[in-house]
């Protein structure tokens, strides 16, 4: 007669198994181990049917403790390869902020320095060393931007491995389709790159993580508005560049202290086929599902509001 506990137990072959199904755990992931442990019973049973062996309630118990043991051991060696690879973005993060803080340093204590002068000396001589003055603040400026930003570079779930981080490599993604797969980009680092000496940004301190298109797209939109103003305003007018990520929208504003138009100027340069702000701005916003707003006045310079979705996706 049967021992009662081997119509209950499962197959001492499961016990065996469960190594494999460990094993394919750790080395693949919960699928392999569903798969192996899966396999391991159709197998079990199709030979027990073909030597004519008794297919008892154990066996499928077998099978589901396999089931079991595998996707824990797997989901746990999923999150045990995540935290590793946290750690070390981490530490490799924590190596570039040091030597980042160690240039600023040295190029503060030399490279900066001269460069203040330089400006400040060539607005006191005016001429063409004012000129000279000029170009020397708005490198300045871009290099104080360059140094005092953190690391962004994007994880490789996030961007990709391969994902370019020069102004132009991510400028030139602009040609996908806004509704295509897209890697991110941080509209943070894009837009700070456009400050000079008298451009002057503001931002929040984390990256803005968006699809590099709709980076790309706004950042020219911005373009057109900061060439606006050097078209049409007086030399030295100041403009202010701020950036807010509000959740679910980023908006990014625009405003100069120029002379300012008559409300309705827009409109009658729109009539007249001028197409800047009605296309270069306001049409590629609303490409990316978002809306643009120009407040102005005689004398009041002006300010354009722009809000875009966090995805991009228009």
């Amino acid at each position: 007669m049967e021992p009662v506990y081997l119509r209950h137990a499962p197959p001492l072959t499961s016990t065996w198994f469960a190594g494999a199904a460990l094993a394919a755990a750790v080395v693949g992931g919960r699928r392999w181990a569903l798969c192996v442990a899966l396999g391991h019973g159709v197998v079990d049973i199709a030979m027990r049917a073909s030597l004519g062996l008794d297919i008892t309630a154990a066996v499928p118990r077998g099978v589901v403790l396999l089931l079991l043991a595998g996707y824990s051991m797997g989901y746990l060696a999923h999150y045990a390869l995540r935290a590793e690879r946290r750690l070390a973005e981490a530490v490799e993060i924590e190596a570039r902020t040091a030597e980042r803080e160690r240039l600023a340093r040295s190029i503060h204590d030399s490279v900066l320095q001269v460069l203040a002068m330089v400006r400040r000396r060539g607005e006191e001589v005016g001429g063409e060393a004012a000129e000279l003055g000029r170009l020397a603040g708005e490198q300045e400026v871009r290099l104080r931007t360059l140094v005092g930003s953190g690391p962004a570079a994007a994880r490789p779930e996030e961007a990709g491995a391969d994902a370019p981080s020069h102004p132009a490599s991510r400028l030139s993604r602009a040609a996908s389709p806004p509704g295509a797969a897209s890697p991110a980009a941080d509209l943070h680092m894009a837009l700070a790159e456009l400050a000079s000496s008298r451009v002057t940004f503001a931002g929040p301190a984390d990256p803005v993580r968006m699809p590099a298109h709709a980076v790309a797209e706004i950042r020219a939109a911005v373009e057109a508005a900061l060439a606006n103003v050097d078209r049409h305003c007086p030399e030295g007018t100041r403009v202010w560049l701020l950036l807010e990520d509000e959740g679910g929208e980023v908006a990014v504003t625009v405003r100069d202290d120029g002379p300012g138009m008559p409300p309705d100027r827009l409109e009658e340069a729109r009539a007249q086929g001028r197409l800047g702000v009605s296309q270069s701005i306001r049409g590629r916003i609303r490409d990316l599902g978002g809306t643009t707003e120009v407040v102005t006045a005689p004398g009041e310079g002006t300010e354009i509001e722009m809000r875009v979705p966090l995805d991009g996706t228009g």
